[in-house]
């Protein structure tokens, strides 16, 4: 049989496969099309703003990101579980009340946010920006969680229900407002990172209003009179904010071990080495640009999966969206390695040249994320939700120990480089403890 064969026969075998690759692909087109503007107005912004501006952009929206991240219930991974579980089960009543409980929960952690970051938005500027009158550019940008309150509990909702074109249609249209809004500004020579900040603010705005639309509009069609739903009619509560608490807690570790580098520069070095990491890190995350939506499809697949107690089937499925996830890293990282010592200098200037050797680094760290972006929504499915944060949390001790002992004395470059031991070592531990809970639970012992 030739290969061209055992690929057809495999398609035809696999329906998980072709759900996940079908939904996918609704998000990979959409993606493709935000990921290549959002590439041009990071071209844009770089040139406008130097080295130095850039960082300071970036740090402001990584401390916004922060801040909302360390009180946010991820709820879209909770209605994932919890919501999907119902629906299966035909449980309507118990589905309404989570999607109503999850959205309180939701505005209530999102305004406290708010609150938190305009408190904290002078130290801010003083420790990360250095520069204290940055303070309203902190407080203008913290707009965007108030504008997107219930932004996890509606992407949820929608990912529940597999509406991922109607999701991929919300973040193209908020990629292109901002595109077309940084392009306006290089195009009238608008210097600003007021402005460029407004950009982003403008685009976050427009999705986090779109997506409870076509949330709300969801239930409305598939759950008639589902805010009537009284909360005390679903009994799990204690075990859904339970599964919500520890996906808190895995965020916020996730926060000081991964999503906070740029803040630990800025701190530790200064703007403009923030400012390199982040076009090393734009380029690193275009292998993302079609692994991306493989995992939130592969995530609701395998949950369901997994409640059917198809093992056998969930681990091919793992199998089969590594290797494809494999085929493209490989490809496009070597092309990534040969040329972008030639390309960062001509797409955002000389200024830029020492972001290269970052990108090579990276490139590892987030080569192996990807091939096993199914890691953690494995765990999750399972109904491990802590281990991710144990792995996470022993690893990242060692890591921030590293950084804050290596990197003010050897550069951002040796933060690129803990990062990526970081990836593959904590994504190591989550693939060796999920492969041993299906076996276990496919053999009909403990787990």
């Amino acid at each position: 049989m030739s290969l061209l064969q055992k690929v057809r026969a495999i398609w035809r075998e696999d329906s998980l496969l072709r759900r996940v690759v079908r939904n996918s692909s609704l998000l990979s087109s959409s993606n493709a099309i935000a990921a290549g503007l959002s590439f041009i107005q990071g071209i844009l912004a770089a040139r406008m703003l130097g080295a130095e501006g850039l960082g300071i952009v970036t740090t402001i929206i990584a401390f916004a990101t922060t801040i909302h991240n360390l009180l946010s219930f991820r709820m879209s991974e909770v209605l994932v579980r919890h919501f999907n579980t119902a629906i299966v089960e035909d449980k309507k009543d118990d589905a309404s009340a989570i999607a109503k409980g999850a959205a309180l929960a939701e505005m209530v952690t999102t305004a406290a946010a708010f609150l938190l970051l305009l408190a904290l938005a002078p130290w801010a500027a003083r420790t990360f920006a250095r520069d204290a009158s940055a303070a309203p550019l902190f407080a203008f940008y913290g707009v965007t969680l108030l504008s997107n309150l219930i932004y996890e509990t509606s992407r949820g909702v929608l990912q529940a229900h597999r509406r991922f074109g109607q999701f991929a249609s919300i973040y193209l249209a908020q990629t292109v407002l901002t595109f077309l809004l940084i392009l306006g500004a290089f195009l009238t020579d608008t210097k600003s990172i007021a402005f460029i900040l407004a950009a982003y603010v403008a685009g976050k705005t427009l999705a986090g209003i779109g997506i409870v639309v076509l949330a709300v509009r969801t239930l409305n069609e598939t759950l008639p009179g589902w805010a009537r739903v009284p909360l005390r009619t679903y009994r799990g509560w204690r075990g859904l904010f339970g599964f919500a608490a520890s996906t808190n807690l895995n965020g916020t570790v996730t926060l000081f071990v991964r999503d906070n580098i740029p803040l630990y520069i800025a701190a530790l070095i200064g703007a403009t080495e923030v400012g390199y990491f982040k076009i090393a890190l734009g380029f690193t995350n275009l292998l993302m640009l079609p692994i991306e939506p493989f995992i939130w499809p592969t995530y609701t697949e395998i949950t369901r999966a997994i409640a059917e107690k198809q093992f056998a089937a969930t681990r091919q499925l793992l199998r089969r969206v590594s290797l494809l996830a494999a085929g493209w890293v490989v490809a496009a990282g070597g092309i990534i390695a040969a040329l972008g010592w030639w390309l960062i200098p001509l797409l955002y200037g000389a200024e830029y040249a020492p972001a290269y050797p970052a990108v090579l680094i990276l490139l590892i760290g987030y080569g192996f994320a990807n091939i096993f972006g199914w890691n953690r929504p494995l765990l999750l499915a399972l109904g491990r939700p802590a281990f991710p944060l144990v792995s996470a949390a022993l690893v990242g001790v060692v890591e921030l120990a590293l950084i804050f002992t290596l990197v003010p004395r050897s550069g951002y470059l040796s933060a690129a480089a803990i990062l990526s031991g970081f990836l593959v070592v904590s994504i190591g531990l989550n693939i060796w403890r999920g492969m041993t809970v299906i076996r276990q639970q496919s053999e009909g012992g403990p787990a």
